[in-house]
């Protein structure tokens, strides 16, 4: 691939010098295209005529281009169907006695200050912070027994279902989007199958997206660098021209008899093509764009500000489950955020209070629309954290790290809904009745996009076949 010109320090970039950023899956990283006018003389006295560099287009380690990843995922054999998953991470931990159980008979050093209402399924009890759920709880399940916990303070567990320990010689277990982008690949070109949205916090791993593990970085998420898409601005140059491709095109047949010179254009082979295409699609853009979206149903969702108990993990943004949906609507099959900081070592109830109360608006946004739109038995959204919290509340009003029992709430994807599967015993301590193992939730999100985990496995680098999981998804709900 040709280098572009080379611009003397005596000399400003020429007038139409067009750059284009492109955030990649590795935080950090940025990608480029650069696009360039007419002919220039610069002072080395060299005359150039304008270029389109699109090989550089980076996706992490290895020199992986986009043109790469887009031949990795045609390799794999794309599906039609076009199931889907919202997963949410509660990062820190949510208080599992606090959220879907509350514990009305312990004493009051666990049971802390929350009631617990009734739902519109009889003999289903949640706490009151989350009224607009009640509401709905036919259209959900929570379970209130999640046990496997490894005490990790991060995703990994949530993303993929295994240790971090597994498979580490060979790159480490893919998470749910990474394996769904090798096994389907994308929906429509110009959308990437497996996005995350999670904005990066002080405590790194807790806005981890999923990793592709031993598939490689050609499947890592796509990640757009916050909700304004400052990064994705194009400068000196509009997103309607950019996305007007025949003028593009033509833009690049004016090049090409000097480009040929060099065998750049031989080398642009169909998968290049399509790398064009995302990068000049304004699908993915208004995807992410909420100017698009009916006001109505942006204030139904909330922004989730102002943001409180932040601290070092992320902030209550509620609209990005409204840019999952729209994600979702334009063809990715796995979108993968983090929502709020629920490490409460202090003022638990606070927090619970101010968090819950956001999660209960904009999540019973994302369910309604999702039904709507005759799309939630489609798409799966799970809702959970890598652990729970202390049964007794300590001298700062806040629980601890509990790894002996958390929960889980899931919704849509043509599962089983109206239930409260499992309970704790009468301190919250451990599960009294029916333990579901951190996989087996897994399990059922890979279940609910057709994906049967008992027969699919994926090769790793060595050839061996890999399962997904190592667990049967919850039977309760299939």
């Amino acid at each position: 691939m040709p280098v572009g010109p080379r611009l003397s320090p005596c000399r400003p970039f020429p007038r139409r010098f067009v750059v284009v950023w492109f955030p990649t899956s590795i935080i950090g990283e940025m990608t480029m295209l650069t696009i360039l006018g007419h002919k220039s003389r610069y002072c080395d006295g060299v005359s150039r005529r304008g270029f389109l560099k699109i090989g550089g287009l980076s996706f992490g380690a290895g020199g992986l281009s986009l043109a790469d990843l887009l031949r990795a995922e045609a390799a794999s054999g794309n599906s039609n169907s076009h199931k889907a998953v919202i997963n949410v991470f509660l990062a820190g931990g949510p208080p599992h006695q606090d959220m879907w159980e509350i514990k009305s008979d312990a004493p009051s050093e666990v049971r802390g200050e929350f009631q617990a209402i009734k739902t519109n399924v009889p003999g289903i009890e949640i706490c009151e912070v989350f009224p607009k759920l009640a509401g709905m709880m036919d259209k959900a399940a929570v379970i209130r027994s999640v046990v496997g916990c490894s005490g990790g303070h991060d995703a990994y567990q949530c993303l993929t279902g295994w240790r971090k320990n597994e498979l580490q010689s060979v790159g480490g277990r893919p998470a749910i989007g990474s394996a769904v982008a090798k096994l389907f690949g994308p929906v429509d070109p110009s959308v990437p199958p497996n996005v995350g949205l999670a904005e990066r916090t002080k405590h790194v791993p807790w806005s981890d997206s999923g990793r592709p593990g031993y598939l490689g970085a050609a499947y890592a998420p796509f990640k757009p660098d916050g909700p304004g898409m400052e990064n994705m601005t194009l400068n000196g140059i509009t997103l309607e021209r950019l996305s007007d491709r025949r003028r593009l095109l033509s833009q690049i047949d004016s090049m090409r008899r000097d480009i040929d010179i060099t065998g750049t254009m031989e080398g642009m082979d169909a998968f290049g093509q399509r790398a064009l295409d995302v990068l000049t699609s304004s699908k993915l853009l208004e995807a992410l764009d909420l100017s698009k979206e009916d006001p109505q149903i942006v204030e139904r969702y909330g922004d989730g500000k102002p943001y409180k108990y932040q601290y070092d993990g992320a902030p209550t943004c509620n609209d990005q489950l409204l840019i999952a949906r729209r994600l979702i609507e334009a063809g990715a099959r796995v979108v993968s955020l983090s929502y709020g900081r629920w490490d409460s070592h202090g003022q638990n109830f606070d927090l619970v209070r101010d968090h819950g109360s956001k999660l209960d608006q904009c999540l019973s946004a994302l369910i309604e629309d999702l039904d709507m739109r005759g799309m939630l038995d489609d798409v799966t959204v799970a809702v959970w954290g890598e652990f729970g919290r202390t049964p007794k509340i300590n001298a700062n009003a806040g629980r601890d790290h509990w790894t002996r029992v958390s929960c889980a709430y899931l919704a849509g994807g043509g599962m089983r809904t109206g239930q409260a599967i499992g309970a704790t015993n009468r301190m919250g301590e451990e599960p009294a009745d029916r333990p579901v193992d951190m996989q087996e939730v897994v399990a059922t999100l890979y279940h609910n996009l057709g994906i049967d985990t008992a027969t699919v496995t994926i090769p790793d680098p060595t050839g061996r076949p890999q399962y997904l999981v190592d667990a049967d998804p919850i039977a309760e709900l299939i």
